[in-house]
């Protein structure tokens, strides 16, 4: 078995404070998938930095403070990879992967987006580089014999399934026609070629959301977005057997406004 989880831990360091670090103690996963890290490693306490019985590969940003991304594996990679080749994108902590045997896994946190802002802008670039970088990664993987799972914050929601509030946020980032479009692609057999391992085991159901906004009773509501993604290649999606939101059991004990999303593959 395979057992990949994935959260944005909207700043790890002020995550460790409130139950992080023992989470990590008790989570069965062979490959962790952490985004908005927000901290350089040196900044992180020694049991997160570099916990026992983990190998850890820590990706931030250049700017300070803001995004970062890391991957925590049980066996030792093969090879590391930050970034993907972009000259815009490869310093700003959102992407890192490594090759384990049979299969490449990925730490993803794609830009979040302001509709008419430079952000948008942003993420428009980051979108459109980034799916070239992915066909080529499927494409390269399966010459060698590879699977790819990339876990993250993919920042879109799908379909109407993947947020409550569907209608008051058609003209939001997040769930703007071109943006749903774009992981359309991602997900078309005949153009990126990806599968979205959670939507592929739960096809009829509402979600299951994996961020809440911090705002009113969101959490309480279960008024959220399903924008953590696990996305495989065909031959390792269909080894998917489990999937868990780790939702928490109450806005007090939430250690950050994502939940844990854990897949489980049958390899």
């Amino acid at each position: 078995m395979l057992t990949v989880t994935s959260v944005n831990v909207n700043g790890l360091r002020a995550a460790a404070k409130k139950g992080f670090v023992e989470w990590l103690a008790d989570t069965e996963a062979d490959v962790l998938c952490l985004q908005e890290v927000r901290a350089e490693p040196q900044q992180l306490p020694e049991q997160v930095r570099t916990p026992d019985g983990w190998h850890v590969v820590h990706a931030p940003a250049a700017t300070k403070g803001r995004a970062g991304v890391s991957l925590y594996t049980r066996r030792e990679p093969d090879r590391i990879q930050v970034g993907f080749g972009s000259g815009e994108f490869d310093g700003s902590g959102r992407y890192v992967e490594a090759d384990l045997p049979g299969v490449t896994v990925a730490s993803l946190y794609l830009p979040s987006g302001e509709v008419g802002t430079e952000r948008q802008d942003e993420k428009v670039r980051f979108m459109g580089e980034f799916l070239a970088y992915l066909k080529g990664l499927r494409e390269r993987a399966a010459a060698d014999g590879r699977e790819v799972v990339v876990s993250g914050d993919w920042n879109i929601a799908h379909q109407q399934a993947d947020l409550k509030n569907w209608r008051g946020n058609t003209k939001n980032s997040g769930f703007l026609p071109e943006e749903r479009a774009w992981l359309g692609q991602v997900f078309d057999p005949a153009d990126g070629g990806y599968v979205d391992v959670v939507r592929a085991l739960h096809p009829d159901v509402e979600g299951p959301y994996t961020w809440w906004s911090y705002r009113g009773r969101a959490f309480e509501n279960d008024s959220g977005w399903r924008i953590d993604l696990a996305v495989a290649s065909p031959g390792l999606a269909v080894r998917a057997v489990k999937v868990v939101v780790e939702r928490a059991a109450s806005h007090a004990e939430r250690w950050s406004d994502h939940a844990p999303v854990t897949v489980v593959f049958d390899r």
